[in-house]
């Protein structure tokens, strides 16, 4: 081999960094980037009209969580069995059934005039939420080579779900007050449409792994032990943590995880290979990657409970003021390719919750006064740029060194640590919440901020460790070997 040759090959790899998407990744990053924002709306756009529903279809109030519960039960409950479906029956027909189980869920949940059949549609979403994000995001990964590419189309489809998770608030007070709130589940139907009638003949994936045996034991262990953490979360958020059906079903979760590590490891075709935990990057990845969801989306809940009790605010202007957030989000999403080009991802994860760590402790200044509110848009927008890049910084630390047939797997692996992370916040803040109002013994404006300043402290201590943990104990990922 003559020198020419070893230096061509040396700068192969520089020459496809630098490369453009060409029409055809466009196209698949369109199609991709479409689906996943519009399932991260479907997180919170419901939200501000569930006392509407509630009226319209016969919900009584003690009931009303089970619309948001029923689909983040099945959202987090089945995305890590479903990455691995992608991987063993292939992505694309994954991603496009999905597709179809939205559009069809959504027309039911706008057509819905009873209780069972609007929580049949939102099982519906909550199942193709599971289906599609991890299907799609390794349908990313693996349509986009390691480098500087994966890290601008995840930096993209970061933003926009983050980004999603705001407008979704945003576009239910829109939609709510000025049509009906049944257009929160039909503006889904014609993006279904688009994506089931382009991604046929725009997606592509390599050949399914042949011989390759879904691990039936392990699905069924894992998913039902999410199921129960998910239901334990979500009910400590409503009724406290001191409640049987909050801790009863977290330990039952937490025995059948334990479960589910011996079964793996007695398994030929492991769900989920104990190898693959034990790879430093994909666990502390993937830890990351929970806190950095957690931290931010209860913030915003934490947040939303002060403008409304506190500052006097309707939920349409409470949702309008994230706006910045949403906006800081797309920044940062944008911005998290470039710093992990100079500095790395893990530097990225670092620097990204430190900077978030500071931004919402500075939330600590806001009182009673209305000017309170300019505090909140500077902190939120400079929060959500770093939430993002980390996120970002997470998600391609998360997918790095393994080979394309494994990407549904790593995809499942984030795709759970997201919607665990956004379930698994909110009840911890509220609790906090909750906590600190009792001591003072009535729910008044003042009391109410006690606790929201008490919840702020703790989220800015999480971001804070988050940082930590990961500048002690992640290692530099290794690149695969395809």
């Amino acid at each position: 081999m003559t020198q020419n040759d070893v230096s061509s090959r040396l700068d192969a790899p520089a020459a496809a960094e630098s490369s453009r998407m060409s029409g055809k990744q466009r196209l698949i990053l369109i199609l991709l980037l479409t689906a996943s924002f519009t399932l991260a709306v479907d997180f919170s756009i419901l939200n501000v009209a569930l006392p509407r529903i509630g009226a319209e279809v016969g919900f009584s109030l003690e009931h009303l969580q089970w619309i948001a519960t029923a689909f983040a039960l099945c959202a987090a409950g089945f995305t890590l069995f479903f990455g691995r479906v992608a991987d063993i029956f292939g992505r694309k027909r994954l991603f496009i059934s999905g597709m179809v189980l939205l559009g069809v869920g959504s027309l039911a949940g706008g057509l819905a005039t009873e209780p069972v059949t609007l929580l049949i549609a939102r099982i519906a979403q909550g199942l193709a939420t599971a289906a599609v994000t991890p299907a799609a995001l390794s349908l990313l990964t693996t349509s986009f080579p390691e480098g500087k590419l994966r890290d601008k189309a995840l930096g993209l489809n970061g933003s926009l779900m983050a980004a999603g998770f705001t407008a979704g608030a945003i576009l239910g007070g829109l939609l709510t007050d000025l049509l009906s709130w049944r257009w929160a589940f039909f503006i889904n139907v014609p993006v279904a449409l688009f994506v089931i009638i382009f991604a046929p003949k725009a997606l592509t994936e390599a050949a399914k792994k042949t011989g390759t045996k879904l691990d039936l034991p392990g699905a069924i262990t894992v998913t039902l032990a999410l199921l129960l953490l998910v239901f334990g979360l979500t009910t400590a958020g409503a009724s406290g943590w001191g409640d049987f059906y909050a801790w009863g079903p977290l330990a039952a979760g937490a025995v059948l995880l334990l479960v589910f590590y011996f079964i793996e490891r007695r398994t030929t075709n492991a769900l989920v290979p104990v190898i693959i935990l034990k790879r430093n990057n994909i666990s502390w990845g993937n830890i990351a990657g929970l806190l950095a969801f957690a931290t931010e989306t209860s913030l915003v809940f934490v947040l939303t409970l002060y403008l409304q009790e506190v500052l006097g605010y309707t939920p349409l202007g409470a949702g309008l003021s994230f706006a910045v957030l949403g906006l800081g989000t797309v920044l940062g999403g944008i911005l998290a390719p470039r710093i992990i080009g100079k500095i790395g991802s893990k530097n990225t994860i670092i620097v990204g919750m430190t900077v978030q760590a500071a931004a919402t402790a500075s939330l600590l200044l806001i009182g009673t006064n209305p000017s309170s509110i300019v505090i909140i848009l500077i902190s939120t927008f400079i929060g959500g740029v770093a939430n993002l890049a980390a996120i970002v910084g997470f998600m391609v630390t998360a997918t790095t060194g393994l080979p394309n047939e494994e990407q549904g797997l790593a995809t499942g692996l984030t795709t759970m640590s997201q919607q665990v992370g956004i379930t698994m916040g909110i009840p911890v803040m509220s609790t906090i919440i909750t906590a600190a109002v009792a001591v003072h013994g009535s729910h008044t404006a003042d009391n109410v901020l006690s606790g929201v300043l008490s919840a702020i402290g703790i989220n800015a201590l999480l971001c804070i460790a988050t940082a930590l943990l990961i500048g002690l104990f992640l290692r530099k990922p290794k690149t695969a070997q395809l």
